[in-house]
């Protein structure tokens, strides 16, 4: 496989991206002494950021591996949500996708960070389902980009209220009757909803929460690869993709099943690994690779950015390097 050659192909791609968004912002600073009113430190603020997350972090990795992602999700008509268009216009990512509602509340997740340590976090979101009309505006910005044409459809799911049954179910019969592939990091809510998928990636945690079943993967790998047949069965997937953490990932089609383990790293932040192991794979189904080297190369992928703080996209030049020695040995 000529690994150049596969990663200049993903400037061809154009993905869709339907999902919750929502801004990872970042207060930084140095903790020296404690507050004499509670029993709490000081931070002596030197640095604030705000970076695109939840979904948007997975646009941000398809961009960074030359891809075109299309966002498409709703966010509020507040304060939060002048920052998150000003966002996407300075990593030069297209709004044609997102919804704006004023009934609603743009997400926005504060991490306070004091002496490299995160201290607090402060959640601003509204969780409860999208209205109909939500939907209804949803379904028909997908619709229209699939019909212009695109190469997949990625469904990330953060529980924010985006993914209703209805958009779920909606969303992949419009990709599925253009022969659109369709990768999904699932939540525990409408598990079962995404039915007739290409390829499904829950986490073992969301396995277990999604199936309601408890077992040790390593005492028992057998109650493991049952509770993947249960999923198969109601799912119809075409290919099952479960991330295992320091166990590695697994991966299973109609033409087998592989186990690929976990690679050395220093871990820093496993903060959106996921969404940086689901944009790869779904890249690497693109451009047709086999399932087994879709796992491999987007096992490399979350294990990379679990090496640098905060939630972050995937670096080309790193990845490509290290597919490339994998590919050599």
């Amino acid at each position: 496989m000529n690994v150049e050659a596969l990663f200049s192909s993903f400037s061809q791609k154009r993905i869709i991206v339907l999902g919750d968004v929502m801004i990872d912002a970042y207060l930084r600073g140095t903790v020296t002494r404690v507050s004499p009113e509670a029993p709490v430190p000081i931070i002596e603020l030197s640095k604030s950021e705000d970076r695109l997350g939840g979904a948007a972090n997975v646009a941000l990795n398809l961009l960074e591996l030359g891809a075109t992602p299309i966002l498409c999700a709703v966010i509020g008509e507040d304060d939060g949500a002048k920052k998150f268009d000003n966002l996407l216009r300075e990593r030069g990512l297209s709004s044609e996708g997102i919804v704006n509602d004023g009934n609603r509340k743009t997400t926005i997740k504060t991490r306070i960070i004091g002496n490299n340590q995160h201290l607090l976090r402060i959640d601003e979101e509204e969780t409860g389902f999208i209205s109909e009309s939500q939907e209804d505006a949803i379904i028909l910005r997908v619709k229209k980009l699939i019909d212009e044409g695109v190469d997949a459809l990625i469904i990330e799911d953060y529980n924010k209220g985006l993914l209703s049954e209805r958009v779920i179910v909606e969303t992949i019969k419009l990709a599925n009757a253009k022969n659109v592939i369709v990768t999904v990091d699932p939540k525990k809510e409408n598990f079962f909803a995404f039915k007739n998928v290409t390829l499904f990636k829950p986490n073992l945690k969301e396995l277990k929460e999604g199936l309601n079943v408890e077992f040790d993967f390593e005492k028992n790998p057998t109650a493991f690869e049952d509770a993947i047949l249960r999923m198969e069965e109601r799912l119809n997937n075409k290919m099952s993709f479960v991330t295992l953490s320091e166990h590695g990932v697994f991966i299973k089609d109609a033409s087998g099943k592989h186990y690929l383990p976990a690679h050395v790293r220093n871990i820093a932040d496993v903060s959106g690994a996921g969404d940086t192991v689901i944009s790869v794979a779904t890249l690497c189904l693109t451009a047709g690779l086999s399932p087994k080297l879709v796992a491999e190369i987007a096992n490399l992928s979350g294990g990379l950015v679990c090496e640098f703080s905060g939630v972050i996209p995937i670096d080309k030049e790193l990845l490509m390097n290290e597919v490339k020695q994998i590919i050599e040995e």
